[in-house]
């Protein structure tokens, strides 16, 4: 029995470019970056001071204002796009979706909202300035917020979004940077090929900009300091790039069993057609300098969707604008593809780098790429580094969008700790 064909049927984005999928296409296709000095709090003490930051979200308009005490802003965000996402699938947003409906989440959450722990926790600091102990243990129903614990579970998102919609079906969580909502979609696109669900929503979210997540990342080294540039201070692929900037935000895709999706007269996207992961087994967050999981990953999905390297016809890549990353990804993709000639865009200046949301995020723009014919430019790729032009054959897009016939493209999730996963989107037949 052939597996069964997996299709997108609704796009759920929340970005610094806006909220839903039209408003951030729409960017996108405009040349606009949500990258600015970060405005939320004081970022001084960081050496990164840049953020795609969201304006003008209002958790209220998706949840509860009991769910809402429970959860942190990743998961009010991961709620919100996949609200957003049933809504572009035309499929119902309060009817029970039941058992024949998968969740497939991925995110970097570690922790819940600690700002008011921080202020509590100063009850328990003895004169001298160290901790008493005692004085938390026996104080801490007050000290520690109630729904602390059950605010910091990394899978609550799962949970709500699930409760919300009355998903019952096969469902994960995977934990980590940009491959996880990679690996996220290619799970779910795995359980309705087998049958084990006739819709999954898939994706990741993030609420990266926080000055917990800033702080962790930036002492890691691997975000911009030239907060002077703005917006042009991220540039993957440049000679002139430094870092990357990170963003919040969301992005669900409903992937949906083709046949089904036909029969409703759903709007197809593109078809989720192949997937694969790799690792570089290198110590973090230094990459392989080959690539080596890149090139496993890539190589991984082009064969589960049964085409050939040259039949690729565009990347969304990963382009974290580390000066090592860019590298070794360049190095990986040419090695996988056999040096055959493909157009390459990254989308992480415009929206920043929504870490664990990242690689749902570029198989959503890769996704409506095809469905749109167009290929998205690499802001600030004002020199491209010659490493990369001069000995690989990938084609860097500049300047302007690029309208083309895309018939398969595919979208690249890389981890801190060397993971790679990738995700084909092929023009619907």
């Amino acid at each position: 029995m052939n597996p069964r064909t997996v299709v997108v049927t609704g796009v759920g984005l929340i970005t610094g470019l806006g909220i839903g999928v039209e408003d951030c296409w729409a960017g996108m296709l405009a040349g606009l970056s949500a990258v600015r000095p970060i405005s939320t709090y004081d970022p001084t003490p960081l050496t990164a001071r840049l953020a795609a930051e969201i304006d003008d979200f209002e958790p209220l308009n998706y949840l509860s204002k009991r769910t809402l005490r429970t959860v942190n802003r990743g998961d009010q965000l991961a709620v919100a796009g996949a609200r957003l996402a049933l809504r572009d699938a035309g499929l119902p947003e309060n009817d029970e979706l039941g058992p024949r409906t998968g969740l497939f989440l991925g995110a970097n959450k570690e922790i819940s909202r600690i700002d008011s722990l921080i202020e509590n926790l100063q009850q328990v600091r003895r004169p001298d300035g160290t901790a008493d102990l005692q004085a938390l243990g026996e104080g801490s129903r007050t000290i520690v917020p109630p729904l602390f614990y059950v605010e910091g579970l990394q899978s609550a998102s799962l949970f709500h979004i699930s409760q919300i919609h009355g998903i019952r079906g096969v469902n994960a969580f995977f934990a980590g940077t940009a491959d996880a909502s990679s690996n996220a979609i290619g799970r779910a696109m795995r359980a309705i090929r087998r049958g084990d669900a006739d819709v999954a929503l898939a994706g990741g979210s993030e609420d990266a900009t926080g000055w917990w997540s800033m702080s962790k990342m930036d002492s890691l080294g691997v975000l911009t300091p030239d907060n002077g540039h703005g917006a042009a201070a991220f540039r993957p692929f440049d000679t002139g790039r430094s870092g990357a900037v990170l963003g919040e935000g969301a992005a669900i895709l409903v992937l949906e069993e083709r046949e089904r999706a036909l029969a409703r007269g759903a709007r197809i996207y593109a078809e989720v057609s192949g997937y694969g992961a790799g690792n570089d087994l290198a110590s973090p967050p230094k990459p392989d300098r080959e690539g080596t999981g890149v090139r496993v990953s890539v190589a991984r999905a082009l064969d589960d969707a049964k085409i050939a390297p040259g039949e690729l016809d565009y990347v969304v890549g990963h382009g974290s604008a580390t000066r090592l990353g860019d590298l070794s990804e360049a190095h990986g993709l040419h090695a996988a593809l056999g040096g055959e000639r493909t157009a390459l865009s990254v989308i992480k200046p415009q929206t920043g780098h929504l870490v664990g949301a990242a690689g749902a995020m570029n198989a959503a723009a890769a996704a409506l790429s095809v469905h749109h014919g167009i290929a998205l430019p690499i802001l600030n790729l004002d020199t491209p580094d010659r490493r990369i032009t001069g000995t690989t054959a990938l084609d860097l897009v500049r300047g302007t969008v690029r309208e083309t016939t895309i018939m398969h493209a595919l979208a690249l999730g890389r981890g801190l700790e060397g993971q790679s996963a990738s995700v084909v989107l092929s023009r619907a037949s």
